[in-house]
């Protein structure tokens, strides 16, 4: 299987959900081999230079997934983009952007990906590596906790847990497996939500400047507070799905494994990863040629290239 590109560039202009600045954001095709990269064009000097992403880069995990270099550049809410990226299998990528944060959008994951079929798939000669799970590994931190386990697909199953109204109306729990379920039909219309009464405190720190009902799901002490209501009767446990995916995806490759977790959140996530990659053990890279029937039924439903 190929390492995949984009076919052109393309961009889209937004605004942060925590900076409230307006951004514009292009994404370039890359070479092979390249990897995923962001850059600041707002910067110059050492701190415009391309930030190659790895999880060790994930150093703010207060609400989103954030980048931060060691020269203090910051690249934040990624978690969106990546999630989109990796239900196309993009492997190499350049993220240009004129702010501090990607643009919230909707809140979901569906703005990235018609921005992802309008630049188009473009595969590349190199073959596309996957990291697969060997072992059991977990974290837990107080009552939350994530694992990935051995698997040969990929697939997700994650538990919320809030006592309030709208979510006792819902499922909490959900398990999707990408052999079979589609990520663009089942997860990608899923938007990030909060509480009305976390708003204030949120801007006080100077986060969620940008919010509004147009992007996320507002929730009162009672119910939810935008006129048009849910897209999924359990979007909120869909959109923690999605915003794992992206979290996970942040180490560049594929995953052939079942992530499973309880109450997680992005600085959980990415603690997962971190492990796994400390422990040679826990993981290896593999490929596969065009046609071999070892390829895990998840990844023959990628998008199919230009």
């Amino acid at each position: 299987m190929k390492q995949r590109t984009l076919a052109k560039s393309v961009f889209v202009t937004g605004v942060g959900l925590h900076s409230g600045e307006r951004v514009r954001l292009s994404l370039h095709p890359a070479a092979a081999d390249f990897g995923i990269a962001f850059r600041r064009t707002d910067l110059h000097g050492k701190e415009g230079e391309m930030i190659a992403l790895s999880p060790s880069l994930i150093n703010d995990t207060r609400l989103s997934s954030t980048v931060v270099t060691d020269l203090g550049v910051r690249v934040g809410t990624i978690e969106h983009i990546m999630s989109a990226l990796a239900a196309y299998g993009i492997d190499n990528i350049l993220i240009e952007l004129n702010a501090p944060e990607i643009p919230i959008m909707d809140g979901s994951g569906l703005p990235f990906i018609y921005l992802l079929q309008d630049a188009g798939v473009a595969e590349q000669a190199a073959q596309k590596r996957f990291l697969r799970i060997k072992k059991t590994i977990e974290v837990a931190e107080a009552d939350k906790w994530v694992r990935f386990t051995p698997y040969n697909g990929f697939k997700v199953r994650l538990t919320i847990a809030f006592d309030h109204p709208v979510f006792h109306r819902s499922n909490q729990t959900l398990e999707i497996d990408f052999a079979g379920q589609s990520y663009i039909d089942e997860i990608s219309r899923a938007r990030t939500f909060g509480f009305m009464q976390e708003v204030e405190l949120m801007r006080s720190h100077n986060l969620g400047l940008g919010g509004n009902l147009n992007n996320a799901i507002v929730i009162d002490d009672i119910d939810v507070l935008n006129p048009e209501g849910l897209r999924y009767a359990d979007e909120f446990v869909r959109h923690k799905i999605l915003d794992a995916i992206g979290d996970l995806y942040v180490v560049g490759h594929p995953i052939i494994g079942a992530f499973e977790g309880h109450k997680s959140g992005h600085a959980i996530n990415n603690a997962l990863l971190r492990k796994v990659l400390a422990d040679e053990n826990a993981f290896e890279w593999v490929s596969f040629v065009d046609g071999d029937r070892n390829l895990p039924a998840a990844f023959h439903g990628l998008p199919q290239a230009a």
